[in-house]
């Protein structure tokens, strides 16, 4: 009888032990599948000060060194004419003194122009607290205010698509490798930055990061984001294509969570959908295109006093109010966060009673 009992007691332990490891493998343990080489990059974002400070000193030092170039170029033209007047004719002596000042005056003037316009172009970076413009990037937050929820939008208008970008948590694509938004963004120098999909937390759906493929196993019941090499957006169902197909067709960014927002500028979700991971007035984060190179960040905040969220229908009719042609619904809830020139201007909750962020899986964001 006592062994029986012993074996009872044994068996039990054995089960908690191997619940409790699968637990922590499925929510806790990190496991790192691949390690993404980054290479250094600078923050894009200066100050005020430096943009007017800078300038006028290397001004005046231009100025000078121009000058001095005229002078000493004067000097030299004037020696070499007294020189060729000794065997010339006066005609020889013009024709080189007017050749070596007028070779003089043009390095001088091009010196001058060329400062000039390194000037005005690092004078095209403007940096406040809801705005950000440099030639290539020009970022703006507005506040919005709807269903009784505060909403942030940031308006992009880029140059090129190689700016919009997307970072794993601790440069790493695995399993629970969790960092804060913030830290992310910090990190890899983004000026605009808002959490991505979570891929850690699922098992499948295709990911595909910066033109570089790290998960195939799809399910059917996925419906992606894919962001093409020319930054034009599509949304695809993982039953239908391959991640294979998907990145030899140009995919440089797949997100998979979903569901589409809106398609053709109108509404692909109805009133009463949500699904497992979007549960009704909750924080949001969303992302959509209006037009080539035009896209806007999104996030609602949510399951506090002041902001109620929302549900997925009440997000996809906003989006479709700012103008959007195609939108997608990101991770949401206490992993909404949206950074912008490093600090975090929405207010992310979990629990709705503190402020803080959650740590994510991934970010998509704006930089170089």
């Amino acid at each position: 009888m006592l062994k029986r009992h012993l074996w009872a007691i044994l068996y039990s332990i054995a089960l908690v032990a191997f619940t409790v490891y699968i637990a922590l493998d499925t929510f806790v343990l990190e496991t790192v599948y691949e390690t993404v080489e980054v290479a250094e990059t600078t923050t894009a974002v200066t100050t005020v000060s430096e943009i007017t400070t800078a300038p006028e000193a290397t001004t005046t030092t231009e100025e000078t060194m121009a000058t001095t170039t005229t002078s000493e170029a004067t000097t030299i033209a004037t020696s070499e004419a007294t020189t060729a007047s000794t065997t010339t004719t006066t005609e020889a002596t013009t024709t080189v003194t007017t050749t070596v000042a007028t070779t003089a005056t043009t390095t001088a003037t091009t010196t001058a122009a060329t400062t000039a316009t390194t000037i005005a172009t690092e004078a095209e970076t403007i940096i406040t607290d809801n705005y950000y413009s440099d030639g290539n990037i020009t970022i703006t937050i507005t506040e919005y205010r709807e269903n009784d929820t505060t909403i942030y939008v940031a308006d992009v208008l880029l140059s090129s698509s190689e700016y919009l970008k997307t970072a794993f948590a601790k440069n790493a694509y695995g399993k629970n490798v969790t960092e804060k938004t913030s830290t992310i963004a910090e990190r890899v120098g983004a000026i605009l930055a808002i959490n991505g999909d979570y891929y850690g937390a699922q098992e499948t759906g295709y990911v595909i990061r910066n033109g570089v493929l790290y998960r195939s196993t799809g399910s059917s019941d996925n419906e992606d984001l894919v962001i093409y090499s020319d930054g034009s957006f599509e949304i695809i169902s993982e039953s239908d294509i391959t991640a294979e197909e998907l990145l030899a067709n140009g995919a440089c960014q797949v997100l998979s969570f979903g569901p589409a927002l809106v398609q053709n500028s109108k509404i692909s979700v109805t009133e009463d959908e949500e699904v497992g991971k979007a549960k009704t007035s909750n924080p949001r984060t969303a992302i959509g295109i209006i037009d080539e190179l035009h896209y806007v960040f999104v996030v609602a905040d949510g399951r506090t006093d002041e902001s109620e969220g929302l549900s997925l229908y009440e997000l996809a009719e906003f989006m479709q109010s700012i103008g959007v042609e195609t939108a997608y619904n990101l991770d949401g809830g206490g992993s909404s966060t949206m950074v912008f020139n490093g600090e975090v201007i929405n207010n992310p909750t979990s629990s709705g009673k503190t402020i803080k962020e959650r740590k994510v899986s991934d970010i998509v964001y704006i930089g170089y």
